[in-house]
């Protein structure tokens, strides 16, 4: 009995009258320590229970807990009463009593504070907010919790679309809204606005294994270059061809007057750097120490406007530059929506508007157009001093096309004490006569085509023939997004070329599913700066690339380089490449005497 009552003395407070360790009996390492009244009937609940009933006043934001309690007890029989804790009603050694000013503390966000979330205390609310608002902490319908200020959003159908707006206007870096986060289809849909596929394109030119490296050029390294040129002093050093005047009746088709697209055969020469007869006369003659055409200019120009790879030739002589194009590359064919956001892509199920098919397409429907809406008339020809240099008439059996070579020189001269000139090969493509005007006016002309507005690549495009009409000016701005590297090159030979004025035809598809037959829509005057201006075209940056790039070549020594442009990063690189690089080998000669030839034998098989 001894053992017992020491035993019960050691729990039981005499002193106190109640439940718990005697002081005196208590262990000293337990000294100090408060005492916690527990009770085996208790369980563990939510780490946070909105429906537990708080005081009516006291500790702050006590009101909207008892506002939910009210809210349960109109649920009904399914209100669930807040219990009481065990032990509870003692003065807890665990209750905390704010007694301090909170007048040190303020508000970091900067817009309105939205209401708090409450939860209904009722469970058949709860349940209806489960069934409405798709089930869960986010529901935030008829039931549940109630949305404040944004945070918490509905994640059933309706919440998709509420997600969805904010994830809009949250954009990527949103709380719910970027990508792939929070609630609701937010986070997915900016996630899947912002993804893009990444696409691996083929360079234009394989770098060889005897490739030297010289240089590396970030666009943002070329967007800082600046040279101011003064297009006004360029001197036109001779002119050569011909050309027709423009045929003004195709000023009036409109998409309710269409004509269709007619195949004319004329011949037309676009030679490279090198392989001009009269470039290397002016080189003889020492007019200038870069040498190039505007076709190659242009792009050289607009380079951080191109997502396709391009290369071009360098090649040093002496102190003399010559920037040539490789035949066959990609400055021959025009590109088709290389600016999209959703551009091309190849695709065996939809060859015809792969990049390739609809680059040829270009090509075809810009010359024949050229062709087309000129007029081939003894009184509309306009002579210039020099014939033009490639057509040998003995030879070709089709007439020459509208053109004149106008070679023109362009001082790039940083300082006064150097002379660096410029020689391009530009070409005008028909004139007008303009009134009160004793000289004709040299113009341009190009085309835009269109393919399938509904076809992927297509850019977002409006149809044409419903558009182009009545909403010109958008049919231009998603041209102009779509296709800026080619509309600003063609702006930049325009002004090169010294042409007055671009002729701009608007070529669609006759039938979507038919790359073959094609119909004028419309046509609409430029004048080139206006229209570079439009594009937002700054001249001076690209006469710095062009002097940067001519610099880099003439401080190496003599010999052959490439410039391309890398085909999936935004940056040009230089390579230094052997002397016979690009030429026509032994086995090339062999392949080809070895074709069999088109002429019949004389047994006449």
């Amino acid at each position: 009995m001894a053992s017992l009552s020491s035993l019960i003395a050691s729990v039981v407070d005499n002193d106190q009258g109640g439940f718990g360790p005697s002081a005196s009996h208590l262990p000293p390492q337990f000294k100090d320590i408060p005492y916690a009244p527990f009770s085996k009937n208790d369980k563990l609940g939510r780490i946070v229970d909105w429906n537990a009933e708080g005081p009516s006043s006291g500790a702050a934001g006590g009101s909207a807990p008892a506002a939910a309690g009210q809210a349960g007890q109109k649920g009904g029989k399914y209100s669930r009463e807040p219990k009481e804790a065990f032990g509870a009603s003692a003065a807890g050694t665990f209750a905390y009593y704010h007694d301090e000013d909170e007048s040190s503390f303020s508000v970091v966000a900067g817009g309105a504070a939205g209401k708090k979330p409450v939860q209904a205390g009722g469970g058949l609310q709860r349940n209806q907010g489960r069934m409405q608002g798709g089930g869960g902490r986010g529901g935030a319908a008829r039931g549940g919790f109630q949305q404040g200020g944004g945070r918490f959003q509905q994640s059933g159908p309706r919440g998709m679309q509420q997600g969805g707006r904010q994830g809009q206007q949250q954009g990527a870096g949103g709380r719910f809204g970027g990508g792939g986060g929070g609630w609701g289809r937010g986070g997915a849909q900016g996630g899947r606005n912002n993804w893009k596929e990444q696409r691996t394109r083929d360079a234009s030119v394989q770098v060889g294994n005897d490739w030297v490296s010289l240089e590396e050029i970030e666009y943002s390294r070329l967007n800082k270059l600046r040279l101011e040129v003064d297009l006004d002093e360029a001197e036109t050093l001779s002119q050569h061809g011909f050309l027709y005047e423009y045929d003004r009746t195709y000023d009036r088709v409109n998409t309710k007057n269409e004509k269709p697209l007619q195949n004319v055969d004329r011949v037309r020469y676009n030679p490279t750097t090198s392989d001009d007869p009269v470039m290397q006369e002016l080189a003889a003659k020492d007019r200038g120490r870069v040498f190039v055409t505007d076709n190659i200019l242009s792009m050289l120009m607009c380079a951080q406007r191109s997502v396709y790879p391009w290369d071009m030739v360098l090649t040093r002589e002496g102190d003399k530059l010559f920037i040539d194009k490789r035949e066959g590359g990609p400055f021959d064919y025009p590109s088709v929506n290389e600016n999209a956001a959703d551009p091309p892509m190849e695709n065996d199920k939809d060859t015809l508007n792969s990049p390739s098919a609809l680059s040829l397409e270009a090509t075809y429907i810009n010359q024949n157009f050229a062709f087309q809406v000129v007029r081939e008339e003894p009184d509309a020809r306009l002579e210039v001093e020099h014939p033009n240099p490639f057509y040998q008439s003995d030879m070709e059996t089709e007439p020459l096309a509208s053109c004149v070579f106008r070679y023109r020189r362009f001082d790039i001269s940083v300082t006064e004490d150097e002379d660096v000139g410029l020689v391009v090969r530009t070409e005008v493509d028909a004139f007008t006569k303009q009134q009160n005007e004793d000289q004709p006016s040299f113009i341009t002309i190009k085309t835009l085509n269109e393919f399938d507005p509904r076809a992927q690549g297509a850019g977002g495009a409006p149809d044409w023939r419903t558009k182009l009409d009545s909403q010109r000016g958008a049919v231009v701005a998603t041209e102009m997004k779509n296709n800026s590297s080619k509309l600003a090159r063609w702006a930049v030979q325009s002004v090169l070329a010294g042409a007055e004025q671009m002729k701009m035809g608007y070529v669609s598809r006759a039938n979507p599913r038919d790359a073959s037959r094609h119909t004028i829509l419309g046509t609409q005057w430029y004048k080139p700066r206006d229209f570079a201006t439009q594009m937002n075209i700054n001249l001076a940056n690209g006469w710095g690339i062009v002097r940067t790039i001519a610099d880099l070549a003439l401080k190496q020594p003599e010999g052959k380089y490439v410039l391309m442009k890398d085909p999936n990063k935004p940056l040009i690189k230089l390579f230094r490449v052997p002397i016979d690089a690009f030429e026509p080998t032994e086995d090339d000669l062999l392949d080809d005497s070895a074709l069999p030839s088109a002429a019949p034998s004389d047994d006449g098989l």
